[in-house]
């Protein structure tokens, strides 16, 4: 009724679920499409993160007189040395464990004995409950999942030539693209807001990977600190390995102690010996996981917990490990985005 005070609930129009249906169903195609055509997707993806992250080197070194060419090709040969100086710090060690799988396995499956009281224990427990008796043994795991963890964790030669050549082109031409974007538009205003958007997402990639880069060297450093003192074998490829796994968050800490679990079982005599390395790199990426790196990145680029494990998630489960590694710079573009082309105007509360 006109005159009634009872508040109507607001009406939604067809047209509003039409266009939030079209929405949903490109945002699936999206997803899709990024899921199957991975290997194309995702080396190009990561050359223009990783090339927006150095392109400020390479303006250094251009005011220098370096042309820009020679600079990305500089910077690229740098990181890829970086890479392979950490990659034989980690071969060596893996390579001579590797070949002794069945001995190491067999170690382990002896050392193992010591759990099989509490499994008498179970077994026994389970029979009163009238429960089928499925831990009649102890078996030690199989090492069929080596390979296809390697073919999970390592990308094909055709991506990484596709991902170093893209990355030399994206950052010998960044400063172009640059140009071209902002002058694509004939408004002034959105010219600059443009051009202060591709500044802001360079300036903060670059901060993150800066201060990102100092944590995990920190943390290789402190685990090799840790091996040394505990009297762990090669704690060089071991503090390596740490380094470079930190880049992927979460996973990657997790697969560090994994590792670092099985060497001490094998290393040391005795459990509780085998265990101190691990439990001393879990208290020491505990306290770098929740209030160091946070306190960090997310002060500095004003990243909520919530959304980066939310985009954690969905990148790891999209593009493996290189996803969970895009997964924080992905979002801080995100974020740099929406802040200047979705403004908010929220309403003021009676």
């Amino acid at each position: 009724m006109p005159d009634s005070n009872v508040e109507l609930p607001p009406l939604i129009s067809r047209a509003e679920i039409v266009a939030f249906s079209l929405v949903s169903l490109l945002i699936i195609c999206i997803v899709a499409v990024l899921y199957v055509a991975k290997a194309f997707f995702l080396p190009i993806t990561m050359a223009f993160i990783v090339g927006t992250m150095l392109s400020p080197a390479a303006s250094f070194l251009e005011r220098y007189r370096i042309p820009r060419a020679l600079a990305a090709v500089l910077i690229v040969a740098a990181v890829v040395t970086g890479a392979a100086f950490m990659i034989g710090l980690i071969a060596s060690p893996v390579m001579e464990w590797s070949s002794k799988l069945p001995e190491l396995g067999a170690q382990l499956k002896e050392k193992m004995h010591v759990f099989d009281r509490p499994l008498a224990l179970w077994q026994q427990l389970q029979g009163m409950l009238g429960s089928s008796d499925t831990l009649a043994t102890f078996h030690m795991p199989k090492f069929e999942w080596v390979q296809p963890t390697l073919e999970f964790l390592s990308p094909t030669l055709a991506e990484f030539l596709l991902f170093v050549a893209t990355l030399i082109l994206f950052i010998a031409s960044w400063k172009d693209l640059r140009r071209a974007m902002v002058m694509n538009f004939g408004d002034r205003p959105v010219r600059l807001r443009t051009l202060r958007i591709l500044n802001e997402i360079e300036e903060h990639l670059g901060s993150y990977l800066i201060m990102v880069t100092m944590i995990n060297v920190g943390v290789g450093i402190a685990t090799g600190i840790i091996c040394a003192v505990t009297g762990m074998p090669n704690p060089a490829g071991l503090g390596a390995l740490a380094a470079t796994l930190n880049y992927i968050p979460i996973i990657g800490p997790v697969a560090m102690f994994v590792v670092l679990i099985v060497v001490g079982l094998v290393a040391f005599p005795t459990i509780s010996a085998g265990l101190l390395a691990p439990l001393l790199f879990a208290a020491m990426t505990f306290l770098e996981g929740h209030f160091l790196t946070p306190t960090i990145v997310g002060r500095r680029l004003e990243l909520n917990a919530l959304a980066v494990f939310i985009a954690l998630a969905f990148w790891t489960w999209l593009w493996g490990p290189m996803g969970a590694f895009l997964a924080s710079p992905i979002l801080i573009v995100a974020l740099i985005l929406k802040e200047h082309l979705m403004p908010v105007n929220s309403p003021q509360l009676p």
